[in-house]
């Protein structure tokens, strides 16, 4: 199929891009199954407290067991005094079951998902940036007059480099490349940026 490609002067001009990335069927309950397993996976668990015996210092009796009226301790190690061990704390384990995504699944929910956008007209496709970008200013006059202040850019390396580091502090944007972007930052933002060259990069691992 064909698709407009633009440049950030307005110009367009048509494409040919796959069709089972731009035109697949779009599978609801495979991305809803995807989003899940991705977002379950990112969970952290890595908090960690000390315990009773990982305090480092004396395991001296603070006082006598009997005679003092006090109630009877052993040493400062206790979880009831400041500096002691934390009980039943968190133990920093990653006890939790990892869910796995095949390479099939992740292919069928990214296009489905970018066949979703195109459809809502919420997919540009960028000529690759030849001019470097440096100001902030300068990019968001880009964004705004093409509709794009919420957008998942996914570039090729070249083009990363030359926006970078103009678009880095804009909010709601993100950029990226074809290696490091999943289906929870595509449903994410509303529109998604390619450029061509970033195209076919992504075609090539679906060929």
């Amino acid at each position: 199929m064909k698709i407009e490609k633009i440049n950030i002067d307005g110009k367009k001009e048509s494409i040919e891009v796959l069709d089972k990335i731009f035109l697949s069927k779009v599978n609801k309950q495979l991305v809803s199954n995807v989003l899940y397993k991705t977002n379950a996976n990112y969970k952290s668990r890595k908090s960690k407290t000390k315990q009773k015996n990982e305090i480092i210092g004396s395991t001296a009796k603070i006082y006598a067991q009997k005679g003092t009226g006090n109630a009877r301790h052993a040493s400062r190690k206790a979880p009831i005094f400041v500096g002691g061990g934390v009980a039943h704390g968190p133990k920093g384990q990653s006890n939790y079951k990892i869910r796995k995504l095949n390479k099939s699944e992740k292919k069928k929910s990214i296009s489905s998902l970018i066949t979703e956008k195109n459809k809502l007209n919420n997919l540009i496709v960028f000529d690759d940036f030849k001019k470097e970008i440096n100001k902030t200013k300068e990019m968001n006059i880009i964004l705004k007059k093409f509709q794009a202040i919420n957008s998942l850019f996914i570039l090729d390396k070249s083009s990363k480099e030359k926006i970078h580091r103009s678009i880095r502090n804009i909010p709601n944007v993100k950029v990226t490349d074809i290696n490091h972007f999943s289906a929870f930052d595509i449903v994410k933002y509303k529109k998604l940026i390619f450029t061509e060259t970033a195209i076919k990069e992504l075609e090539k691992r679906y060929s």
